[in-house]
């Protein structure tokens, strides 16, 4: 799987979850550090991604 194809997909799962959980977001991260760069379209995901936890339709859930 292309690289920004990994990201965009973990965004994808949590606007369908409505949530971003500990697992989707160390994935993430793991995935910018790896990368060490980030593209446009990754940007622009992980853009929306904020946006919409910041208007409160996604919900950060806390690890344990």
């Amino acid at each position: 799987m292309h690289p920004t194809a990994i990201i965009r997909r973990l965004v994808e799962q949590a606007l369908y979850l409505k949530q971003l959980t500990p697992d989707i977001e160390n994935q993430i991260n793991s995935e910018l550090t790896r990368l060490g760069y980030i593209s446009d379209a990754e940007y622009e995901a992980l853009e929306l991604l904020m946006a919409e936890m910041d208007e409160g339709r996604i919900r950060l859930v806390p690890s344990f």
